[in-house]
C-alpha cells in the first residue's frame, strides 16, 4: 500500500485556530479547549488501513491522558464525495464502534487540515499549554504489516514530556499513512500528487 509521510511542521509553530462539527453534537474550536494542559490533534479517517491497525491505541490514549490534562481531537478531512466511508455518518458510527471518547470532527472544506498541513492518516500534533506545537510524528514503529506491536510508545513519550513541562526531543520520526483525499482541485501544494 502506498504511504504518505507528515510534513513535518517546524516546532513551535501555533496551533491554527478551528471551529468543526463534532459527531456528537454542537462544535468543537480551538478556543474551547484552552484550559487543557496539552492538545493533541489528530488528523484521521474511517477507512485507512494505517488507522484501522491503531484503532484501539486511538481510544486508549486519550483516556489514559484527559485526566492528566491533554485535550484529544480527531478531525476527518477526506472527501465525503469520493469517500463516502467517510462522512459524518460513517464518522459517528466509527466513532461509536470504536469507543472513542475524544471529539471526532468533521473538516467539510478542508480548510483546517490545510492550516495543520496535515499530509497523511494518521498525522499527529501535539501542542503545549501554549498551543506551540511539541511534537508532530508517527504513534510508534508499528505499521499494518512489520508485525511490531502498537503500543504509542514515540506519541506517549511526547506527551508525558510535554505535561511535566520538560522538553520533548526535536529528533522526531514523520508519521506515515495514506493520504489526505483532497477534494478535486482543492489540493494544497504542500501535498504529494
Amino acid at each position: 500500500m502506498p504511504a504518505t509521510p507528515s510534513t513535518m511542521v517546524s516546532l513551535g509553530t501555533p496551533a491554527p485556530d478551528f471551529d468543526l462539527p463534532d459527531v456528537r453534537g454542537g462544535h468543537v474550536s480551538l478556543a474551547s479547549l484552552r484550559d487543557a494542559k496539552a492538545l493533541l490533534v489528530i488528523f484521521l479517517c474511517n477507512h485507512c488501513p494505517f488507522v484501522k491497525h491503531i484503532r484501539g491505541e486511538l481510544a486508549a490514549l486519550p483516556r489514559d491522558y484527559a485526566s492528566m490534562g491533554l485535550a484529544t481531537v480527531g478531525i476527518c478531512s477526506n472527501d465525503p464525495e469520493k469517500y463516502p466511508q467517510d462522512n459524518f455518518d460513517a464518522m459517528k458510527a466509527e466513532a461509536l464502534a470504536n469507543g472513542w471518547t475524544f471529539p471526532y470532527l468533521h473538516d467539510a472544506d478542508q480548510a483546517v487540515a490545510k492550516a495543520y498541513r496535515a499530509a497523511c492518516t494518521p498525522d499527529f500534533f501535539l501542542y503545549d499549554r501554549n498551543r506551540r506545537l511539541v511534537y508532530r510524528g508517527q504513534l510508534d514503529a508499528s505499521r499494518p504489516s512489520n508485525g511490531v506491536p502498537v503500543t504509542g510508545a514515540d506519541l506517549r513519550a511526547a506527551i508525558d514530556a510535554t505535561l511535566r513541562g520538560a522538553a520533548v526531543p526535536a529528533e522526531q520520526i514523520p508519521s506515515i499513512g495514506c493520504n489526505i483525499k483532497w477534494i478535486p482541485g482543492r489540493e494544497p501544494a504542500y501535498a504529494a500528487q
